[in-house]
């Protein structure tokens, strides 16, 4: 007895409709197919090309893209349902046609239907899509945007649906930066930089600007009201690129000036009127995390920003450099002075600091955990004011102060400001 066999009785009429049924369904698998390849992998310049364009397809298809999150489920309902009944009117054609003996029926249904769904309505739409996908989406922008319709009930509970699974599964994945920074101290790489580099793309996310920041007191600022001949005394005196033009004070920056807007009237005499050359300055609050900054700074095209406090008054300066060295560690140039470095080891276990360094970078030359101080430093932002906080007064120069196995002189002062820090580790 064959395994396989033509029946004797056949319905052509049932066989022909539920043959073109078939067809009309296969190419509606494909088409869906093909929309998901084509729709998402359109390029930035795909896009770009699109609103180029400005014609009806293209707006559809900006239109579909602005929703992604929809046109997907719109697409993976639609196929999912295209699918099912193909296979179940492939089936009945079958049965229709053939009759079958033993487990022959289930292998043919299973393997030959499957088969053919997979090659002529995943694959080989899937593949073409690939290499034409802006041809494509304007192709089918006009039916699914029907079908983004038609299936939006069965579309919005996938929507949902999926939306709470994924936050359930992010929240259960969530790795802690502790965590992190522990695989990074067990990670074994090729040097100590790339170590550093690391912990600093760590923490890089959590690092607020106060921490980078340069302080008021290491500002260099040009008078607004400052003859010619002063401003390029002070660019040629510090160096810098980028300098803030205050009026009354610091806490009246009106703009910064960029030395290279300069260059074109170097040779003016003191009467010239430096000031239309100022830039706009940028302000931010100083609890701004540097990632977010970075972003600003691209999206602004600036370099350099003023730090502000809650009442608005100047706290200091950050550059593009100082995010940057956060991850990569010290940037030197030839204009950076030997003296810059915010401190010396001079012994084992002996320190000179620079009154001004940042807890956290203080903590890290000694190799501290970054909370060892947490229960004395207060307020305190720099090793400065670490002293005034453990001394609960104005530091003085002689004075010695502990805490944490840390000892503490105050080697020099700058008028009422302490300058030097000696540093020694208890054994």
């Amino acid at each position: 007895m064959d395994a396989i066999t033509i029946k004797e009785s056949i319905d052509l009429g049932a066989v022909i409709g539920l043959s073109l049924l078939s067809v009309v369904l296969l190419m509606l698998s494909a088409m869906a197919s093909g929309s998901e390849v084509a729709f998402f992998s359109l390029t930035r310049s795909d896009i770009e090309e699109l609103e180029s364009r400005n014609d009806s397809a293209a707006r559809r298809v900006l239109e579909l893209l602005a929703n992604s999150d929809r046109l997907l489920a719109t697409i993976l309902v639609t196929n999912n349902m295209i699918n099912i009944c193909l296979v179940i009117i492939a089936t009945q054609l079958v049965d229709a046609l053939l009759e079958f003996s033993g487990i022959w029926e289930f292998i043919f249904n299973t393997v030959i239907i499957t088969f053919l769904l997979l090659l002529f309505g995943e694959i080989m739409p899937k593949v073409f899509s690939q290499t034409r996908p802006v041809k494509m989406a304007r192709l089918l922008s006009a039916p699914l945007k029907f079908l983004r319709w038609l299936v939006y009930p069965l579309a919005f509970i996938l929507i949902r649906t999926s939306s709470r699974v994924s936050r359930f599964a992010v929240k259960n994945a969530e790795i802690s930066i502790e965590e992190l920074a522990d695989a990074v101290d067990l990670a074994e790489t090729g040097s100590e930089e790339e170590q550093k580099m690391l912990a600093g793309i760590v923490s890089f996310g959590q690092t607020e600007v106060v921490d980078i920041m340069h302080s008021r007191v290491d500002i260099t600022g040009i008078e607004y009201s400052a003859g010619y001949d002063e401003v390029r005394r002070v660019i040629v005196d510090t160096g810098y690129s980028r300098i803030p033009v205050y009026g009354d004070d610091l806490d009246d920056v009106r703009g910064v000036l960029y030395v290279k807007d300069l260059l074109p009237y170097i040779g003016q005499s003191d009467q010239f009127e430096w000031q239309k050359l100022l830039r706009k300055p940028y302000f931010v609050p100083e609890h701004m995390m540097i990632d977010d900054l970075l972003k600003k700074f691209q999206k602004q095209k600036t370099h350099i920003a003023i730090v502000v406090d809650e009442y608005g008054a100047t706290q200091g300066l950050v550059s593009l450099e100082d995010i940057l060295e956060e991850v990569v560690g010290e940037i030197t140039d030839e204009s950076d002075e030997e003296e810059d470095k915010l401190y010396e080891k001079i012994g084992e276990r002996t320190y000179i600091f620079d009154a001004k360094i940042h807890i956290g970078e203080f903590i890290r030359a000694i190799g501290y955990d970054e909370d060892a101080f947490s229960d004395v430093e207060g307020h305190a932002e720099t090793l400065a004011g670490l002293m005034m906080e453990l001394k609960r007064d104005l530091p003085r120069r002689g004075d010695e102060l502990s805490s944490h196995g840390v000892k503490f002189f105050i080697a020099t002062m700058d008028g009422r400001r302490v300058d030097k820090i000696k540093v020694e580790i208890d054994g």
